[in-house]
């Protein structure tokens, strides 16, 4: 959120990090009450307001091909939707961090991707894989964001960009 006043622009500060309540609030709703998140074993690693971090592990039940045991490409997408959702909720959480923890967390309700595009560049194969999501726009109605999906050596798998409603 920036202002402009006589000619300077003065941008807001972003916090360097959140309150642990709300930390594990987000977490229980990605880990344990989003069921698909169950189902692919997405664990939460890093919610910051700058951006998210998650990580995978491999499973015969992520196999989208059998003879080279690398992830299904939905899972991947899925994992990347669920990711840059998560970043847009930090980036609302950071711009109201003069609200109570509860009071940020019901601003989620509307939150709904719009449009996912997934560039597939190399195949996920590994024992576990990590992703990263931040917000590049949040706007009063529209957010977009940048996912990247990782192997275990950092290598760029599959990158990704989003957009979602917010209000």
């Amino acid at each position: 959120m920036s202002t402009a006043t006589g000619g300077d622009l003065q941008v807001a500060p972003v916090p360097a990090e959140f309150e642990p309540e709300f930390v594990e609030a987000l977490t229980d709703v990605f880990e344990r009450q989003i069921a698909f998140n169950q189902v692919i074993g997405l664990e939460i690693v890093r919610i910051a307001p700058a951006g998210v971090e998650a990580r995978i592990g491999m499973k015969p039940e992520l196999v989208g091909h059998f003879a080279y045991n690398r992830v299904h490409g939905g899972v991947i997408s899925a994992a990347l939707d669920a990711m840059a959702g998560l970043a847009v909720m930090a980036a609302i959480g950071a711009r109201h961090m003069d609200e109570p923890p509860a009071r940020r967390l019901q601003r989620f309700a509307k939150l709904g991707t719009i449009d996912l595009r997934i560039d597939y560049l190399r195949p996920a194969i590994g024992t576990y894989f990590k992703q990263k999501a931040q917000v590049l726009r949040l706007g009063s109605r529209v957010a977009t964001v940048r996912m990247e999906f990782l192997s275990a050596q950092d290598e760029l798998l599959s990158v990704g960009t989003a957009s979602y409603i917010v209000s």
